[in-house]
């Protein structure tokens, strides 16, 4: 089960030391299951590459720029970038992101240059509560896994993280019920499309130690993709333990 902290715009280099508690937690040896991952804002990467190369727990970027090379890009970095600092992993189509004009050729050219530097991917996909209640959740998944991922092979390397849009921040979450189907249906495009048995697919969404307990019930999940929660080492873990209880 894969467990991956997304900080968003969080922290200073003092909140390195939240990760105390969890290095302790993660070399307990019945979490041998368990891959725990780290994506904080890209001024704390280097930091965080420091503080965990003893240990096993990955470490990843937010986002990156689409263009594999150096470039008058200002304020941006690129996929060679984040893995020169340690990183290995790279979140690409949160729907933040999506909702400041990222698209899903872009996220296809970020995809693609992620690739190339050998990042593994957690690409994000979801629905607006507005395509939700057309009823046209299944159509926009299938939309966004066939254009983001156009002209790609391979993808062993890439976690598909489902976040409805409409629950992220909001506190509220699907049914168990809707999970089942959308996740289903986003196994079957994948398996279909890439010919591959079994996808990691992740859920996104106001994760929280309260709420996880019922999630994990879901079938097909590898895992989850926890923002505000994981901020605080206590949640994060407490989340890891509920899954496993």
């Amino acid at each position: 089960m894969y467990f991956i902290a997304n900080w968003k715009m969080f922290g200073v280099p003092k909140s390195v030391n939240s990760l105390n508690r969890v290095i302790k937690f993660s070399k307990l040896r019945k979490n041998n299951k368990i891959k725990l991952i780290y994506c904080p804002p890209n001024t704390l990467l280097n930091l965080f590459s420091k503080k965990l190369k003893a240990t096993k727990i990955g470490l990843g970027g937010q986002n990156c720029h689409e263009e594999n090379n150096f470039g008058a890009f200002t304020g941006s970095v690129n996929s060679k970038m984040l893995k020169s600092v340690g990183a290995n992993y790279v979140i690409l189509g949160h729907s933040e992101n999506r909702s400041l004009g990222e698209n899903d050729i872009l996220i296809n050219s970020k995809i693609k240059a992620s690739i190339k530097n050998k990042l593994k991917i957690i690409f994000c996909i979801g629905e607006t509560l507005a395509q939700k209640k057309k009823k046209k959740t299944h159509k926009v998944l299938k939309s966004q896994i066939i254009k983001g991922l156009k002209g790609v092979r391979k993808i062993e390397n890439i976690f598909f993280s489902y976040e409805p849009i409409w629950s992220i921040g909001s506190g509220l979450i699907p049914s168990n019920k809707e999970l089942e189907s959308n996740i289903s249906f986003i196994k079957k495009t994948i398996q279909k499309r890439f010919k591959v048995n079994k996808p990691k697919i992740l859920y996104g969404g106001s994760v929280n130690p309260n709420n996880v307990i019922e999630l994990k019930k879901i079938d097909n999940i590898n895992g989850f993709l926890i923002g505000g929660a994981s901020q605080d080492s206590k949640k994060f873990i407490d989340i890891v333990k509920k899954t496993f209880k």
